[in-house]
């Protein structure tokens, strides 16, 4: 059936690339990527688009003959591009996609009234630059039009991700969960480099040392849980080095407040011993 469907994708950057790789990977026929006319964007395209056997266009020459039409664009640019591809072809039967985690279907809203089943399609997945991860597995949240969210399942079991109807109106907190799932914990990390520093250990050095012990931690929450993964000085009541650990990074940007916050978290969340003790030295 992957065969028969044919996508077009709008936007060559990190998601609209790792999308394009996974879906020709799945047997789904790419037959259009849609740029920007700027050079930069458009060698983009034609870089991917070659990989794929697609076309290359813009706006101004689109095609879009595909049965789905999937924006892969930045959230502020969402409604904009629909607006522009409004008047490109016909849109009654055609399904449209868009891919924020935060925003609702309701941003193809001019396309809908074109005639188009639209939705929003996120995959709970990290992309970055020189890097196409497999969608084998992977959550992705659904919402919208319910011709779209058929196609939308249809895909998704195509890629061997995993498909969830997701409330528009919880789509916020979702993409937050989202948030402290990979670039909160990616700040965590870069923080947890520079307290490396005021005990002599240079960033590259920290990153490096501190692998073993965040792929263990990582290893151990999927295994036994948040409560089972748990060690150091809060599960043990510790508060006199809770005291010492504050004092080490007083001198050290963010640090202090970094520790605080996720030590009260930690204190909220997860078992810990000397509660009372330990949120005096917090300071609340």
């Amino acid at each position: 059936m992957a065969g028969t469907l044919k996508i077009a994708i709008v936007g060559p950057g990190r998601l609209g690339h790792a999308l394009a790789l996974e879906l020709k990977r799945a047997g789904y026929s790419i037959t259009e990527i849609l740029s920007r006319s700027a050079p930069a964007s458009r060698g983009k395209a034609r870089r991917l688009a070659g990989k794929i056997g697609a076309r290359v266009s813009t706006s101004r020459d689109a095609e879009l003959d595909a049965n789905v039409v999937w924006l892969c664009v930045p959230d502020r640019t969402i409604t904009a591009a629909a607006r522009g591809l409004a008047a490109a072809t016909d849109w009654k039967g055609k399904i449209a996609f868009h891919s924020s985690g935060a925003l609702t279907s309701d941003e193809l809203d001019v396309l809908r009234k074109r005639g188009a089943a639209v939705a929003s399609v996120h995959p709970l997945m990290t992309f970055v630059s020189d890097s196409a991860p497999s969608l084998t597995g992977v959550p992705i949240a659904i919402e919208g039009d319910a011709a779209a969210l058929s196609m939308a399942r249809r895909i998704v079991r195509g890629l061997r991700g995993d498909a969830f109807l997701l409330p528009r109106e919880r789509k916020a907190a979702y993409h937050a969960w989202g948030a402290f799932a990979s670039p909160l914990l990616l700040a965590l990390l870069v923080t947890a480099e520079q307290v490396a520093q005021a005990a002599g250990i240079p960033p590259t050095d920290a990153r490096r040392k501190m692998l073993p012990i965040v792929r263990q931690t990582i290893a151990n929450y999927a295994i036994l849980g948040p409560a089972g993964a748990l060690s150091g000085p809060i599960v043990r009541g510790d508060a006199e080095i809770v005291k010492r650990h504050l004092q080490a990074i007083k001198e050290t940007p963010e640090a202090s407040d970094v520790y605080v916050a996720l030590a009260r978290a930690a204190l909220r969340y997860l078992p810990a011993g000397g509660r009372a003790e330990i949120r005096k030295m917090l300071g609340k």
